[in-house]
């Protein structure tokens, strides 16, 4: 196994475009047909189509009882990069893609040891992680594939240390509903929809910093606002989209059932778009993937803020770490970038895990 092979894997990677939005993939894309080919005859290869951009392909070697899991959709390019975001630039020790540290440098590390070995090994490539869906890797928990597995390995980017611990994502929309008319109105103070929208958030605010002063920071952040006409006009719609990020053991559900209850369902319709445990949830045993990380004497790391599907392979009662080349804090930029040092211990690591057989 030679970096080479790394680097020609990443440059053929990071040069489909796999952006997400606009969730473009589906499973007759060019990137499934090439991942085919460089896998080779070798493995059994399920191309599986959820629709919406939502594709996920397993390959398997043998009888392997590790599972790799990457997600090859990236975030979409920004502007005044200043190299091809869809190209392998080489600067000193950084290797420049969009997707080079989150987290196609992890897939190539991983084609080039299925490439270069015949040990068995399995891989499950999805396509909508960046869009907080979750589908792939929730109907593959759910199939009867999944029992094969005694531990799943998630390649997101955390300096190749081993995580088991992370924050979850919780997505929530909501419309809040007014009667419209002229602000004269003595009625207007408690019929305008924005009104009560900003009395929620109010309240959602404070609840948040008394979270904050207990030392439970749950990351809450009211990213959109829109609603009314004009300021002579009661609004009569208004509508906000808010998150969350609940740290290791807490529960999504407690803390929304929690913050909806701030409006007292008079007037607002709730929608949840994403809800992505943390990891662990609360009461899960995480004494199964604690062994195996010691049982490979891998360098573990802190806890994590952002989050990854980890929480779902675990929630499912299948253990998974979290183990990635790179730092979160090179993923999502202008010019994204994954370090030569941290593609080759990448490789280290996982042809260990591999050769392990367990």
């Amino acid at each position: 196994m030679k970096l080479a092979g790394v680097l020609d894997h990443l440059g053929s990677l990071l040069a489909f475009d796999t952006q997400n939005p606009p969730r473009s993939l589906d499973a007759g894309a060019p990137l499934f047909s090439w991942l085919n080919q460089v896998l080779g005859s070798g493995f059994a290869i399920e191309v599986i189509d959820h629709g919406l951009g939502r594709v996920s392909m397993l390959a398997v070697r043998g009888e392997p009882s590790l599972l790799f899991n990457v997600h090859l959709d990236t975030v979409p390019l920004l502007r005044g990069s200043r190299f091809p975001a869809l190209e392998l630039t080489r600067e000193n020790d950084r290797i420049f893609g969009r997707g080079a540290c989150d987290i196609k440098g992890a897939a190539a590390c991983l084609l080039e040891i299925a490439c270069s070995t015949a040990d068995p090994m399995a891989l499950l490539f999805t396509s909508d992680e960046e869009g907080a869906s979750g589908c792939c890797i929730h109907e593959f928990v759910r199939s009867a594939q999944a029992a094969a597995f005694s531990q799943v390995v998630v390649a997101e980017p955390t300096d190749c240390r081993a995580v088991l611990s992370h924050r979850g994502y919780l997505s929530v929309k909501g419309v809040f509903s007014g009667r419209a008319g002229h602000s004269s109105e003595p009625r207007a103070l408690g019929d305008n929809a924005l009104h009560k929208l900003s009395s929620w958030v109010a309240a959602a605010v404070g609840t948040a910093e008394t979270f904050e002063s207990e030392g439970r920071r749950p990351c809450f952040n009211v990213g959109e606002v829109h609603g009314g006409i004009k300021s002579n006009v009661i609004a009569d719609k208004a509508s906000l989209h808010w998150s969350a990020r609940l740290s290791p053991g807490e529960s999504n559900d407690d803390f929304l059932e929690m913050m909806l209850g701030l409006e007292n369902g008079s007037s607002a319709l709730w929608r949840v778009p994403f809800s992505g445990p943390p990891l662990p949830c609360p009461g899960m045993d995480t004494s199964r993937a604690q062994a195996y990380v010691e049982k490979h004497q891998l360098k573990t790391g802190p806890a994590v803020d952002f989050w990854t599907e980890a929480s779902l392979f675990a929630q499912a009662g299948v253990p998974a770490i979290v183990l990635g080349p790179g730092n979160i804090a090179q993923a999502h930029a202008v010019d994204e970038w994954v370090s030569i040092g941290q593609l080759e211990l990448a490789l280290e690591i996982y042809s260990q895990l591999v050769r392990s057989h367990d």
